[in-house]
This record gives C-alpha cells, structure tokens and sequence, in this order.
C-alpha cells in the first residue's frame, strides 16, 4: 500500500499560501515528494483566477477599504473570496495515482470521496457536476483542479461560517445582486457547516474525516509530515515573484472590455430582469443572473441555469438554454424558456453591441 502525505499549512495569507502552491507542485511534478494531501486556511483575500484581470472582476474600492488582499492564483477559473470561515483541502497527485487526465471524471471521484467525509459529519453531502459539493441543493463546496505535466493539483474548499453578503460585495456584479432580497436569495443557496449541524464543527474531526475518505478512494495511507527543505525553498522564490504588484497585475484589461449589460421585460409569466457581464474580445457571456417577479420551482433552477450559461459564447445561448429547460423538470406556469433567451438578447443588443448583433 502506498504511503502519502499529510500537512497543515495553517492560516496564512493569499501571497504564502500560493507561492506554497506553486512549490508543492514544482516537487510533485520532480518527484520530491509523495503524493500531499494539504490543509489551509486564508486570511481574508480576493483571489483572481490565473487569466483573469481584478479591474474586471473585483469591486477595488471595496477590497481596499476593508484590508482584502487582492491575490492571482496559479491555476485557473473564476474569482473567489477566501478568509478564516472556510477550511481548504488540497491534493497534490501523480498522474498515475488517478490514471486519466480527464478533470471531469478525476473532479467525479475525488468530490465523491469529500461528500462521504462531509456527510459523516452528519450531512447529506452529495457530488454535483462539474465540480461542486452541495446538501440539499445548497452549495458547500466548491472545487478545481489543474495538471502541470505530470503532477495535478485539486483544490477544494469547504464552508464552515461564511458571510455570503461579504462574498458578493468583493466581487464586481450588478447593484441590484446587493439588495436584502437578492443577498437572502444567495444564502439560499450556499450551506455552512454551522448552520447545518447547529453548533461549531470539530474542525479536526472534518480533517480526519477528508484524510480518511481520501485514503479509502485511493487505497493508500497518509503519514503526518512537514514542509520539506526542498518546498520551502521553492515557495521562497515563488514568493519573491507572487507577493509584488507585477504578479497581481499580470493580467489588466479595462472595465470596457467586459461590460455588465441589462435589460428588462415583462412577459405572461412575470418580469424578468437579466444582467449580463460580456467579454467582448472574445464575445463570451461570462455571467448572467436573472432577477424579477416570476414563479420558477424549484427554485435553484435560477441558479443552475446562471451557472450553465457561464463562460458561454453568444452563438450558443439559445441551444444552450435549450438544453436546459429539455434535461429537467422546471414548472414555471407561463414563463417559457424562450423568454430567457429573449430578455439575455435584448441585454446584448446595447449600443456597446449595436455593430456586432
């Protein structure tokens, strides 16, 4: 039976806590360590994804005013808020250890494995594809992975006492996602492990409970272990690159480039308002979200249907809205599928698009 690693980096800032991201990869992909199963927490950060540009998705003035570090991870996907109320799990594997590159089936087992250590907490904790965790239809964590040759890294994290609110307030999204409705509709949709179990989570039960349920997917035993000499030096040099303005700014593209657009109509089935935020190098919709007066049930279908349309080129909304109405069940009494494509193309059909149509 192989024998893997177990750490905990403990609280650390976005800075330290990345740089030991890229030196845990670095040594797994030179085979200077076994295979890592990693522990951490953050101190309050906004963390950008690898390719992405903070102008355009971070609210600034608000990060600066109540001390949120503006950090770039190494690895890609959306912008996330990470702080003291969230537990962060990672694997850092071979890829013989899961035998396929394929991210979607890799993201089924290993989320499938969290789920049965989250719920033996006394949840019922369940995989949802892509790549989150959720009980009962509520989100309670949310994962990703990224293979550097050989190595893989998949990052997960779990909600113990998060403020949704403060979530939505970092990110750049529209004024009306920050109304008392809309702020009560998101904690909706997300789980805490608190308000869950009704008390304060043993957070070295939740360890053991992830430490063990990886160790039973992977038919392996983890031994408890330190940062290496080898990593340390690693994460010191990446450090050095990561903690700097130039690495926070890798990436700038103005607000212009990636409006927020918005449109309006009333329909038999009620007033449906859409907010779309459209990359316009690449005429994508990276966001939309969908507000208004209508009866949708159940009610997450919103949310499903937000997350679908996410990172969409706009020559595949409608059959992309299309298959999602036809894959499931949603009972909306007069709202059509087709007045979501209709109020998102109407979003699109601003002036700012007036020439591209």
């Amino acid at each position: 039976m192989d024998n893997w690693r177990v750490i905990d980096t403990g609280l650390r800032s976005a800075a330290r806590n990345i740089a030991l991201n890229r030196a845990l990869l670095e040594a797994r992909q030179a085979e200077e360590i076994p295979s890592t199963l990693r522990f951490l927490r953050f101190t309050p950060a906004a963390l950008l994804g690898y390719h992405q540009s903070a102008e355009q998705e971070l609210n600034l003035d608000y990060c600066r005013a109540h001390k949120i570090e503006i950090q770039r991870r190494i690895t890609g996907g959306g912008a996330i808020y990470f702080d003291e109320t969230q537990i962060g799990w990672e694997l850092y594997l071979h890829k013989r250890d899961v035998g396929t590159t394929d991210m979607q089936a890799i993201s089924r087992r290993i989320c499938h494995a969290a789920a049965t250590a989250i719920s033996a907490l006394g949840v019922d904790a369940r995989y949802r594809p892509r790549n989150d965790i959720e009980v009962e239809g509520r989100k309670i964590s949310g994962t990703g992975g990224a293979f550097d040759g050989n190595a893989l890294l998949f990052q997960g994290t779990l909600l113990i006492d998060f403020d949704v609110e403060k979530m939505l307030r970092v990110l750049r999204i529209p004024a009306e996602k920050l109304s008392d409705k809309a702020i009560a509709s998101a904690r909706e949709r997300v789980a805490n492990l608190k308000e869950l179990l009704g008390r304060q989570p043993d957070v070295a039960l939740i360890k053991r409970y992830l430490t063990e349920a990886f160790e039973s997917e992977f038919g392996v035993e983890f031994s408890e272990g330190d940062i290496t000499l080898s990593e340390n030096a690693r994460c010191q040099v990446a450090l050095s690159e990561i903690d700097t303005p130039d690495w926070v700014d890798l990436v700038r593209r103005p607000v212009s480039d990636m409006p927020i657009l918005e449109a309006m109509q009333r329909f038999p089935g009620g007033l449906l308002h859409a907010s779309v935020i459209f990359d316009t190098a690449t005429r994508t919709i990276r966001q939309v979200w969908f507000t208004g007066d209508f009866f949708v049930n159940p009610r997450r279908a919103v949310a499903d249907l937000e997350a679908a349309l996410r990172d969409l080129p706009i020559d595949r909304l409608a059959q992309k809205i299309e298959w999602f109405f036809a894959s499931r069940p949603v009972d909306m009494l007069a709202l059509s599928p087709d007045d979501f494509l209709t109020v998102v193309r109407l979003a699109l059909k601003q002036p700012l698009l007036a020439n591209n149509p």
